[in-house]
């Protein structure tokens, strides 16, 4: 299998692979073209590469489009899972929003900037005036329902199916539950009904390579989000192997020339 990688960071040790970098794609249109598939290509890469060039690629466009923002994360949730979204608003910056905002939802409740990744850009307002520095710096209003847990699940999907699943504990009395801001991994007692929510609507939107955040409140589960490049954390953890499952799924599903 000849393949073209765009991330030479996640496509360590496959074999048959050549590095292209994103801003050289339509110089090196040779090596593209001689590919089976193309790996992990920037946002703005994927309509050239597919619709133009006539690329296989992975993580598949679905997966690439609809992880780019935390807004199109949301609009693709709703179309399939509504039930399992916390309440959110997806605003322009106004000052009647703003209102709305205040209206719809009692302190706390939780805004976000629709691109960031690792608990970064996440805050839980309190009160008006952190609202306000949060508008200030927003031009879209992303607000959602604060909903108290001292975890959340992180579900990797990779290819047709769970890759791996872990708990992130909140240990530290903190907002956020992300590794990367302290939160600890644990693989224990992992709710089958939630990897199955993860399975039935990863399939349902044509996503194969997203970390799924999910809760459970009330006995409920509900999604938080998904991104398309999630850490690594947990396979390097169990030592799982995520490129040699990416190999192995594209061994699977590509077309050969």
């Amino acid at each position: 299998m000849k393949i073209v990688t765009f991330n030479p960071f996640r496509t360590i040790g496959m074999p048959g692979i050549q590095y292209v970098k994103p801003e050289r794609m339509f110089d090196e249109r040779e090596k593209i073209a001689n590919a089976d598939v193309c790996l992990f290509p920037e946002n703005w890469q994927v309509n050239a590469l597919v619709y133009g060039m006539k690329k296989a690629i992975f993580p598949s466009i679905q997966s690439i489009q609809m992880g780019f923002n935390k807004i199109e994360v949301t609009r693709a949730l709703w179309s399939v899972c509504p039930d399992h979204v916390p309440r959110t608003v997806i605003l322009g910056r106004n000052h009647d929003n703003i209102n709305r905002v205040f209206a719809e939802f009692p302190f706390p409740f939780v805004a976000k900037e629709i691109r960031n990744s690792m608990g970064k850009g996440v805050f839980l307002i309190e009160n008006h005036k952190q609202f306000s520095e949060y508008a200030e710096n927003n031009p879209y209003f992303y607000v959602q329902e604060y909903l108290p847990i001292d975890r959340d699940l992180r579900v990797c999907f990779v290819g047709d199916d769970v890759a791996l699943a872990y708990w992130r504990i909140n240990d530290h009395n903190t907002f956020r539950n992300n590794v990367a801001q302290g939160a600890r991994i644990s693989f224990e007692n992992i709710p089958e009904e939630a990897l199955d929510l993860v399975r039935t609507t990863a399939r349902n939107l044509g996503v194969n390579h997203a970390g799924f955040d999910v809760i459970s409140v009330g006995g409920k589960y509900y999604f938080l989000e998904f991104n398309t490049l999630f850490g690594n954390q947990g396979f390097q953890q169990l030592g799982v192997s995520i490129e040699q499952t990416i190999y192995n799924y594209l061994q699977k599903t590509v077309n050969l020339s």
